[in-house]
């Protein structure tokens, strides 16, 4: 099977060996003749030129190469028997250049966006892919649809999604692939141009800016349009003292900072899109204050000095509740003035004494 493109150009060629006739003595070539068929009919055709006939190659060539010269070649060498060979010629059919339909230009943020990329005349039908910038959009719809002469297809795949100011300047394109193509696909490209409302950012030149000392703020605003001069007010009015606050531009100057210029300002950028503003509040510090002093934080020591008195209190009191309940006595094992009788009789008689008044020998311990 040979698969030239469309338009292009194909050489047929057919090697063959010649018969002969052998004897004894002599060899004769047989006449032999050469026909090369096409639907088994003979080839007529001004595209078609004999490139070289001998007795071993016959070529024919074909110029321009249409779809209709899709099928079956069959060549025939007329020696006794016939010996035939045949080639099935498919023709590709190379796709057109795509194009993208469905943008418009300017696109506002948050727009919905439905571009389609269309190609028709391929065979088999060819593929296609979308890419934002360098990066391949996998997200889309294919379709594909057979042409009115039953041989090649159109097809058309569609991307939707919703315009970002991120997306503004990005390159869309849509990449037709195709085996008649080489390696080389088709693109159709588009650039993206979103309008969107302005970004707002105040920049502070001091982050401690203290009595005395200037600050410069900068608003930086993006949009698209271009969005017009910016307005600066304090507090929600104008400016108070506008020889020490300088605007120039987008940049707001406070020389000789003092208390009163303590407050929020705000800085408000528009283009036709619309408007954003954003807030900075100033502080004016005293130098001669001790800023970020550091010594023994006074609260957590006194903190940790109760829940320590707490817990010492709370033990004593459980200490004294369990010695008060397991109070106990005891009786003394010598009888009451033993010890300090002369002799062994009055002993007796104590320890005898002691026994009637045993309840006044107990002793109590806590």
């Amino acid at each position: 099977m040979i698969t030239p493109p469309s338009s292009g150009q194909i050489q047929l060629n057919r090697h063959c060996i010649s018969t002969t006739k052998k004897g004894n003595k002599w060899k004769e070539r047989e006449t032999s003749g050469y026909s090369c068929l096409y639907y088994l009919k003979a080839l007529r055709d001004n595209r078609i030129e004999l490139v070289r006939a001998s007795w071993h190659e016959l070529s024919i060539s074909v110029s321009d190469v249409s779809l209709s010269d899709e099928g079956q070649y069959t060549c025939s060498l007329f020696t006794m028997p016939v010996k035939t060979s045949k080639a099935f010629l498919t023709v590709l059919g190379v796709p057109e250049k795509p194009q993208i339909t469905g943008f418009t230009s300017p696109v506002m943020e948050g727009e919905r966006m439905q571009l389609t990329c269309k190609t028709s005349g391929s065979k088999p039908a060819a593929d296609i892919r979308w890419f934002k910038n360098d990066k391949e959009v996998k997200d889309v719809k294919y379709l594909k649809e057979e042409d009115a002469n039953r041989k090649t297809f159109t097809v058309s795949s569609t991307m939707d999604f919703l315009a970002d100011r991120n997306d503004d300047g990005a390159v869309i394109s849509c990449r037709v692939d195709h085996e008649s193509l080489n390696s080389t696909p088709q693109i159709a490209m588009q650039v993206l141009e979103i309008h969107y409302t302005p970004l707002v950012k105040i920049i502070s030149s001091n982050s401690w800016p203290e009595e005395g000392q200037s600050i410069i703020l900068t608003c930086e605003s993006k949009g698209k349009p271009v969005p017009e001069p910016v307005l600066w007010t304090k507090d929600g009015g104008e400016l108070p003292d506008p020889e020490r606050m300088v605007v120039n531009g987008r940049v707001l100057s406070i020389s000789f900072l003092n208390k009163t210029d303590n407050g929020t300002y705000r800085c408000e950028a528009k283009n036709p899109i619309g408007r954003n503003s954003t807030e900075y509040v100033l502080i004016v510090h005293d130098p001669n204050a001790l800023a970020g002093q550091t010594g023994p934080d006074h609260a957590l020591i006194g903190g940790i000095v109760a829940v320590v008195v707490f817990v010492t209190l709370c033990s004593i009191i459980l200490l004294g509740r369990y010695l008060a309940r397991h109070k106990g006595t005891y009786l003394t094992n010598e009888a009451k003035g033993a010890e300090d009788a002369p002799d062994a009789d009055t002993a007796i008689i104590n320890a005898e004494g002691s026994q009637v008044n045993a309840e006044e020998k107990k002793e109590y311990f806590i």
